[in-house]
């Protein structure tokens, strides 16, 4: 659900690993920018040699019994644009795209993009209904994605040997665990000093922002595209991931009724299970600190009657 540059991505991703069929959706204003993008998209199946079909239209009832469901509809923030204009405009195009999602594709599970994240996955979760294994956001896997790209490029070492784990709310105070960070098993220490480490991890909470100052005109979405197929990878294919997802709590990490990223176990019925890491006094103090933000945008979320 929106067939902007994120959207588009993930259905390019998808599409290059032959995960499923895609339907991509956006406003009637846009149906035929949606539709050339889906052309060419499935233009390119038979060279990359992938039996997938890809539709684009303005029509929900070309989604009608989807299996999964990505959503990145919304707006950026633009310049002049305040915190709480950017929650009430995207809450409301959420509010509205879930129902539709629901009415059609009730057995579906919900993957959300828009920002604010956090706050907008706990609203999808509400409006749906759905039990809150079938909705997650995707954040953490991006976030972790640049951290190891950070790492990789310091140390001279290959990202696929890099294991990492960024936990928290998407934005300034995520938290990336660096005691449990290795690369092919050793500690990072062995690898990076701790000076260095702490510029990575500031420069992964900038991570977003470092690439809208270099577009100038735009955010980034290679990256959250690729994210957001592997968690769909994780699901269409049962794989079990462990992957660190913004999901619903009850009790984990000390946390009740609040959607944060936390490494979970995703298979084909969504977030099966949340997996509990022990966090020294520092790391809890940061997740605190990452919890106390995401309350409050829900508390602008709740003054706006959402």
């Amino acid at each position: 659900m929106g067939a902007g540059n994120v959207g588009a991505t993930v259905a390019h991703w998808a599409m290059a690993r032959e995960l499923a069929d895609i339907v991509l959706v956006d406003v009637e204003a846009m149906a035929g920018k949606t539709a050339g993008k889906a052309l060419d998209l499935a233009e390119a199946a038979p060279v990359a040699m992938v039996d997938i079909n890809v539709t684009g239209t303005s029509d929900y009832e070309a989604t009608r019994g989807s299996d999964v469901v990505v959503i990145t509809a919304g707006v950026p923030r633009r310049p002049g644009m305040s915190r709480e204009d950017l929650i009430g405009t995207n809450a409301k195009i959420v509010t509205d795209v879930t129902n539709d999602i629901v009415s059609r594709s009730p057995e579906a599970i919900l993957i959300y993009v828009t920002n604010p994240l956090d706050a907008i996955v706990y609203l999808g979760y509400k409006v749906s209904g759905f039990p809150k294994n079938r909705v997650m956001g995707q954040a953490g896997v991006l976030d972790t994605a640049r951290y190891r790209t950070f790492i990789g490029r310091e140390a001279g070492v290959s990202v696929r040997d890099i294991q990492a784990m960024v936990l928290g709310g998407h934005g300034d105070d995520m938290v990336p665990l660096t005691r449990y960070t290795s690369v092919g098993g050793i500690p990072v220490s062995e690898f990076i000093s701790e000076d260095k480490i702490k510029k990575i991890v500031e420069r992964t909470r900038q991570g977003g922002g470092e690439i809208v100052k270099l577009l100038g005109d735009g955010s980034a979405y290679y990256a959250p595209g690729a994210a957001t197929v592997e968690m769909i990878a994780a699901i269409v294919r049962d794989q079990k991931r462990v992957l660190p997802v913004t999901a619903y709590l009850e009790g984990e990490y000390g946390l009740n009724g609040i959607f944060m990223g936390v490494p979970a176990v995703i298979g084909a019925s969504g977030v099966e299970r949340i997996v509990q890491v022990q966090l020294d006094a520092r790391e809890q103090e940061m997740l605190g600190k990452s919890v106390a933000s995401v309350r409050g945008t829900l508390e602008i979320m709740n003054k706006m009657g959402l």
